[in-house]
């Protein structure tokens, strides 16, 4: 393991696209996923571009519908360091 480095981040990713790249790849529209959270397409629209901050709940129901953790929709930039992990 001494020769492994870790990635080098590429590409920040706000929340809003978090949710976006998670729902695209799911090949679901946003009126689908408000179907599947009970969230107003509307609100996903503004959530996506930034206009409604996420939320902790919002959060919990759209991490249950897009099949992901929570952490993953409210810390897409999150980066662990190995001096930290250990």
């Amino acid at each position: 393991m001494k020769d492994f480095r870790p990635a080098k981040k590429r590409v920040e990713v706000s929340v809003g696209e978090s949710v976006r790249i998670l729902r695209e790849l799911q090949e679901l529209s946003q009126s689908q996923l408000a179907e599947l959270s009970g969230i107003p397409q509307a609100t996903l629209s503004a959530i996506e571009n930034g206009r409604v901050n996420l939320g902790v709940e919002r959060a919990k129901v759209l991490a249950k519908a897009l099949k992901c953790h929570p952490a993953v929709l409210v810390f897409p930039g999150w980066e662990v360091s190995l001096e930290s992990a250990a």
